[in-house]
């Protein structure tokens, strides 16, 4: 029954996204990679939420949760203030250029240089940390609700490797051959099933504790383990409290405002309008996340009296135990539709990263629509079995998934952040120093990280080293300024009149927030 619903569900899904697609014109650029620009808020709100909630943020927020508790809540409650600062100052700005990648814009503030060495810093971060972590751990999950390895008859890590393959093929035909209009409609389904799906494994657990009382079940979690509740992150903890004004700030902005995988959702909206009501509209739900992210690692270590060698095996092996069998195939399907999400959003964007800003820029500067989506899917599916292949490697990473994804995106969230601000707020910054100081910044993080290993957060590291990558790209350009201050220009490919709730809207979303770190502190 459970195997059923599991089929059913995904090949309801694949339809619709089918029937959604067919009118959309994906021979040419914007209707391949940015849908045609025709995204509504709804749309772009399901497939941001999606395009972020994957395994490796389920199982991995789960799995410090059942070991640190709360404080690590910090990664999803912040971005939600993320989401409304890129509503109110990236996103018009975006929007107002006519841009379908942030390296584009970046093109037309500092200058080609600039633009393919953040594409590279894009691609490359894509194919060794992001895709393949969501491949492995979402590997890990099917393989943990389903017994695999048993069902096989194979040991887990090379189940692991038959179900990395399965799932790197399936995502892969919809992101390389569907666009982005088929990513985002089926990411905007599953987010429905998953926010129910998920919302189910926290009532059911507490039932499980409670002898089928919710409330009960809360009553004595929070009794029997108090500590794990408090969002205040002491030194040892993966989230230390000042780092939420350091390091925790540059993730979100970084992720919600400059990464391509998820701005690209906001980039093909039909107007700026819609764009922000979508960002605002996830950044409500997002508030909601650590129900499902976080609230269940704790539940797990509660059942389990804290008993389980990787903590990253908490969340499958809580649905193993207080799922009822009937829901199975559902969950694991929609939990399956999230797996796809974050897999085929990213390889869609490194198509589109590939595709505009190599192919046609290096490649064939005369290549015609057409060739440029061709050139953009072949790369995929190279990035896709690269990734398909490194994957299984990631079996048993030390410290956790979520946490080794964290560190190893330091790498380029912090020199693109810091470029694409000082791109925005300063006319005068020139591109020799932007270019300079990418680099100064991922060569410093790279080898004070994994090289000198200080005594300190890699969070604060990050904090860091923003400051002093912002202040690298100043101090380069006053030695040999800007002829002309910088001045855009608005190519009138979106209307950007502004949403009128934006003002109310994006202020309760950080009332919310920060009433909620009162509540919990």
């Amino acid at each position: 029954m459970g195997l059923i619903s599991f089929i059913g569900f995904t090949l309801l899904v694949a339809v619709i996204a089918y029937l959604s697609t067919r009118k959309t014109d994906e021979t040419s650029s914007d209707g391949y990679f940015l849908g045609g620009r025709s995204l509504t808020g709804p749309v772009i709100a399901g497939s941001l939420l999606l395009t972020n909630l994957s395994t490796e943020q389920i199982i991995g927020v789960n799995g410090v949760s059942f070991r640190d508790g709360l404080p690590i809540i910090a990664y999803e409650v912040f971005a939600a203030v993320a989401m409304v600062f890129t509503a109110f100052v990236l996103l018009p700005k975006y929007l107002k250029v006519g841009i379908a990648t942030v390296p584009q814009f970046l093109e037309r503030r500092f200058g080609k240089a600039t633009k393919t060495i953040v594409s590279i810093l894009f691609l490359l971060g894509y194919a060794i940390s992001m895709l393949p972590t969501v491949l492995y751990s979402g590997a890990l999950a099917i393989n943990s609700m389903f017994d695999i390895p048993e069902m096989l008859n194979m040991d887990p890590k090379s189940a692991l490797w038959v179900t990395v393959w399965a799932i790197g093929i399936i995502g892969s035909i919809y992101a390389i051959f569907g666009g982005l209009k088929a990513v985002a409609v089926s990411d905007s389904i599953n987010a429905v099933g998953l926010i129910i799906g998920g919302s189910l494994i926290p009532i059911f657990g507490l039932m499980y504790i409670g002898d089928g009382n919710v409330l009960t079940g809360l009553n004595t979690l929070t009794t029997a383990l108090p500590e794990k509740f408090s969002v205040i992150g002491g030194p040892d903890s993966d989230v230390p409290f000042w780092t939420l004004f350091t390091g925790m700030v540059i993730v979100n902005f970084y992720y919600w405002g400059t990464n391509q995988a998820i701005i690209q959702r906001a980039l093909g909206a039909k107007n700026l309008k819609e764009g922000q009501k979508g960002l605002l509209l996830a950044a409500f739900i997002k508030i909601l996340g650590p129900l499902i992210v976080a609230l269940p690692g704790i539940i797990a270590f509660y059942i389990f009296n804290g008993n389980l060698d990787n903590p990253d095996e908490a969340y499958p092996m809580l649905v193993k135990t207080v799922l009822p069998a009937a829901f199975v195939g559902f969950f694991a399907a929609v939990l399956f539709g999230a797996i796809l999400s974050s897999f085929n959003s990213a390889l869609n964007s490194s198509v589109t990263l590939f595709g505009l800003d190599f192919y046609k820029e290096y490649i064939n500067k005369d290549a015609s629509e057409l060739q440029t989506v061709k050139a953009g899917k072949t790369f995929g599916i190279v990035l896709a079995i690269f990734s398909m292949a490194i994957a299984p490697l990631l079996y048993g990473v030390q410290g956790g998934i979520f946490t080794y994804l964290q560190q190893l995106n330091g790498t380029h969230s912090v020199p693109i952040l810091a470029i694409v601000l000082v791109g925005i707020f300063s006319k005068k910054v020139t591109g020799r120093a932007a270019n300079i100081s990418i680099l100064f910044s991922a060569v410093t993080y790279l080898v004070t990280l994994y090289i000198i290993k200080p005594d300190i957060s890699f969070l604060h590291l990050m904090g860091i080293l923003f400051v002093l990558t912002i202040v690298f790209m100043f101090l380069i350009s006053s030695i040999k300024p800007r002829e002309t201050d910088f001045e855009e220009e608005y190519t009138k490919q979106v209307d950007i009149t502004p949403w009128k709730y934006l003002k109310p809207v994006g202020f309760a979303v950080c009332a919310c927030v920060l009433l909620l770190y009162v509540f919990l502190a």
